[in-house]
């Protein structure tokens, strides 16, 4: 493999034209991850964050994918922007961010949002709709005329890329893949077949 360019400066630069242009929720990326089981599971976050130190998103300390996270902390990533025809793959060990991220970024929420995350019990059974609705209204008078703090079960993680893989839709299904792959001396890139 050759020496490579920054994937993280191509990632910042396929991003923003993604912020341009995709029609809805360009921060939305596939999250996978596997427990003890080993079964993957994968869903859909918002990634709130990006830089050197990796992609960051927010959720329940108590989700599914908080415990798939607590057994097994390396996780899989995948941006589609369709508009684009372009995806960026990112694998690689995931981190919970401070407590001081997790504030900041929990108080930049809707005050609906935040409720929520208080009534809330994710990824857990619930016996009916309404028993999510009382437990958001019971959230709403506790929290009446006061700031809403961040629950002590909600947090971030951030996954620290290892691989990324960008992929660019071509003709006859002649793909273009450039994968980055870290090592202690940085970044080294190369070429899959499509």
């Amino acid at each position: 493999m050759a020496d490579a360019a920054d994937p993280l400066a191509l990632f910042d630069s396929w991003f923003a034209e993604a912020r341009a242009q995709e029609i809805s929720d360009p921060e939305a990326a596939a999250l996978a991850t596997a427990g003890k089981s080993g079964q993957p599971t994968v869903r859909m976050v918002l990634m709130k964050k990006h830089g050197p130190d990796g992609f960051t998103f927010f959720t329940n300390g108590e989700s599914a994918k908080s415990r798939d996270l607590g057994a097994n902390s390396r996780a899989a990533m995948l941006f589609h922007w369709k508009s684009l025809r372009r995806q960026v793959r990112i694998e690689g060990p995931v981190d919970l961010v401070r407590n001081y991220e997790a504030d900041a970024y929990f108080r930049t929420r809707g005050r609906e949002s935040q409720l929520g995350a208080w009534a809330s019990d994710q990824s857990r059974p619930l016996d009916r709709r309404e028993t999510l609705e009382q437990r958001f209204q019971a959230a709403k008078e506790r929290f009446e005329g006061k700031d809403v703090p961040r629950p002590p079960h909600w947090w971030g993680y951030r996954l620290v890329p290892n691989r990324i893989e960008f992929w660019s839709d071509r003709a006859h299904r002649l793909h273009e893949r450039r994968l980055f792959t870290r090592s202690d001396d940085g970044w080294t890139e190369g070429l899959l077949y499509p």
